[in-house]
């Protein structure tokens, strides 16, 4: 179906670019900050079995999972505030308009431990469009391996504070990345990017949100795009999600 977004321009909802990366039992689910993988269990009683396999009358299954640790999730500040507030209580609109950016990270020498640092710098992300709601960060190399990464003890890439004013002075609402964080994995708690595009404690911003964990594949083209960004309904400071872009179309 074809929603016009004015006269000229409209969006194709037949043909969806989904950004995220599915929850499984499978070894290859991607996880980060040292949790097992996923599981996948099926309710055993004495009155039933939740296998049709082992002879139950339907598949019905517990899963565990951490929304952090597990496949793409979007976040609110309630990630790092001493109250927990809801992502689910923060998104009222689903639709808005978003920016694909693709970027190096740059190869810097940590001092505090001697580490090879890849981060996106502030300087990467002056070119972001000041009429966009939302940052889509494709980093490279864009191996199709992101989907099955264990990220825990790699010390992935992460954003340089500084870019978070950036950020927030071009109105960005929402950003997305390819990355289990938008921090260093080891900083000591600190967490100076989300507490920086949250403004927290100063002046905690409840709409802005994060999404980790997407994968952008290579046959989207950098621009500018209509992004649906659909959220599991937990009350829970993350929560599954499944951002979906669709190309902006000339009639």
């Amino acid at each position: 179906m074809k929603l016009f977004l004015d006269e000229l321009r409209f969006i194709d909802t037949e043909k969806p670019l989904d950004l995220s990366i599915e929850l499984s039992d499978d070894e290859g689910n991607p996880r980060a900050w040292y949790v097992e993988p996923p599981t996948f269990e099926p309710v055993r009683t004495e009155h039933y079995t939740g296998s049709v396999e082992e002879g139950g009358p339907v598949n019905f299954r517990d899963i565990f999972f951490n929304p952090h640790g597990h496949s793409t999730h979007t976040e609110c500040l309630g990630h790092i505030t001493s109250e927990i507030f809801s992502v689910n209580d923060r998104i009222r609109e689903y639709f808005c308009k978003a920016q694909v950016l693709t970027v190096k990270p740059t190869v810097i020498l940590n001092q505090s431990d001697g580490l090879q640092d890849k981060v996106i710098t502030a300087d990467q992300l002056c070119n972001v469009s000041d009429a966009v709601d939302a940052l889509i960060i494709r980093t490279i190399p864009n191996d199709v391996n992101k989907k099955n990464l264990n990220y825990s003890n790699t010390n992935p890439t992460y954003l340089d504070v500084n870019g978070a004013s950036i950020l927030i002075a071009k109105g960005i609402k929402h950003l997305l990345v390819d990355l289990p964080s938008v921090d260093r994995e080891s900083d000591g708690g600190a967490l100076v990017f989300h507490h920086a595009f949250w403004e927290v404690p100063k002046n905690p911003n409840h709409e802005r949100t994060i999404t980790e964990l997407i994968y952008v594949s290579d046959d989207i083209d950098d621009g500018e795009y209509i992004l649906e960004l659909q959220l599991a309904a937990f009350k829970n400071d993350a929560a599954p999600s499944r951002p979906v872009l669709y190309k902006i179309e000339k009639s």
